[in-house]
Formats: C-alpha cells, structure tokens, sequence
C-alpha cells in the first residue's frame, strides 16, 4: 500500500510540494504501525528509514529537509539553504529558497502548511493548545512577515489533527481559551460535567484571520485524528500511550536538479 499524503487545494502550486501524511503505508509495527517517519518515537529505526524511503519519491526535490524539536511553544525560525542540518528547537520554521523542505510531526496537535505565493514565502507550524492558546498563529504570520509575505496574500491549510467531537479538556483551559480570546467563543463548548470540548483548528483559524489573512485563504484539511485513528496517529486515539507521528511538509521544488530527492540531512 502506497502513503496516503493529503493535497491542500489552495496550496497547489507551480514549483511548490506539499502533503499531510497519514499513517498507512509503511513497515513500523505495533503502536507506531506503519508510516512512522519521526526517529524520537522509539520507533524500530530500520523501519524508520524504510518509511523516508517510501517517502522519498513524494517530497519535492530538495536539498534539505528541515525538522524540528517541537516543544509546543510559539519559536518560528527563517531556515535556508545554508542551515547545517540541525534540529532546531521551536515549533515552526518558513523559507524563502529553493530546496528546502520544512517538516512538521503532529498526532492530534494541528499541523499548519502556508504560503504566500506573490513572494513566494513558505511556513510549517506545529499548534497544540499551549502554542495556540500562546499566540502561535500570531508567531506563524510574523514569521512570514519577516520573510517578505504579506498577510494579505498568505494561504494557510490545516492538516488533520483531533477535532472537536473528541478533543475534551478540562473545564479550567476552556475558560483560559475565552479569557484570552473572547472570539473563540464558537470554538468553546461545554461538555460532560468539569470538561470542555475545544476546536482547535476553528480557534487558529480565528487568530489567522485576526492576524491579516484572509478567509478565504484559510482552509482545513482531513478528519479528526482519534476518529480516524485507523488513518492518522492520534494520542487519545492510542490511550494516551506513545504512539507514531506523521509528517506534514512543505518547500519549493530544487529547480537545479532532478535527483535531489533524499531523507533529513
């Protein structure tokens, strides 16, 4: 069975690649069953590299596939072509070069791919609720800002991350969400006694437009994590337990060369 890797519509761009990959199609076994990619996980490692193997041939050609360590806070760096390689620590990263792919690991947390196509300034975010109740989408656009974008212009699509028909949180956060930001009401229910159910990617999406872009360039992408555990890793969907990530990437095509198509450096 192939990958599945879902496809952005808005991000579908000459000279762009981009995917939201799911957990299908790969050869790690048990909790990381079976298109694992992160090597952090425990995951066997020759079945990591099996995995970035199978994916090689869906990234666009690229010099460097840049990831992070994410620690769900609000850090946004500008990588290129020089970076060394290093995994830096933060939770989203943009560029502006060619060959460069920018990658994200999420199991229900909200991977975020965008683009501002006039200038061409590309992003990757990672959001749970602390880097969304902190401002990551405000991070996210200053990111691009700083790289040239205009919010005006940037499209933003978020990949498939658990929704709010299984994403319950204690009561206490749901008030610090409203607290902070009173137009997130819509995206802030009341559920069983004590809990909350939150929508996340429907709160990131009213900070994005909050932050200048438009609504039209905003878009979701998949399912609820936990409800297709079958399809997408998911933490809650797992119990709680350790589990495989999936990637979500983006970057400009390596228009120097056609054979450039290779794992993390």
């Amino acid at each position: 069975m192939a990958p599945e890797i879902l496809k952005a519509e808005s991000l579908e761009l000459p000279g762009l690649g981009h995917g939201f990959c799911g957990r299908r199609g790969g050869s790690s076994s048990g909790r990381y069953e079976s298109f694992n990619l992160s090597r952090w996980v425990n995951d066997d490692s020759a079945a990591v590299e099996l995995n970035w193997n199978a994916l090689a041939s869906r990234l666009p050609p690229h010099r460097k596939v840049v990831l992070l360590n994410q620690v769900h806070g609000t850090i946004v760096h500008r990588v290129g072509r020089g970076h060394d390689g290093t995994r830096l620590t933060g939770d989203g990263a943009v560029t502006i070069d060619e060959g460069v792919v920018l990658g994200i690991f999420t199991a229900d947390c909200v991977p975020v791919l965008m683009i501002d196509p006039i200038v061409r300034v590309a992003g990757a975010v990672h959001a749970g609720w602390r880097g969304t109740l902190d401002g990551m989408a405000r991070s996210a656009i200053d990111g691009m800002i700083a790289a040239g974008a205009a919010p005006e212009q940037i499209k933003v699509a978020m990949g498939p991350s658990i929704g709010p028909c299984c994403y319950e949180v204690d009561e206490e956060l749901g008030w610090r969400f409203l607290r902070a930001y009173p137009d997130s009401a819509p995206f802030v229910r009341t559920g069983a006694p004590g809990k909350t159910m939150l929508d996340l990617r429907g709160v990131l999406g009213d900070q994005f437009l909050q932050a200048g872009v438009r609504a039209e360039s905003i878009s979701a992408v998949g399912p609820c994590t936990k409800c297709a555990f079958d399809r997408f890793f998911s933490r809650r969907g797992a119990g709680g337990v350790q589990c495989g990530l999936q990637l979500s990437f983006i970057g400009f095509t390596d228009s120097s060369s056609d054979d450039l198509r290779r794992g993390p450096q």
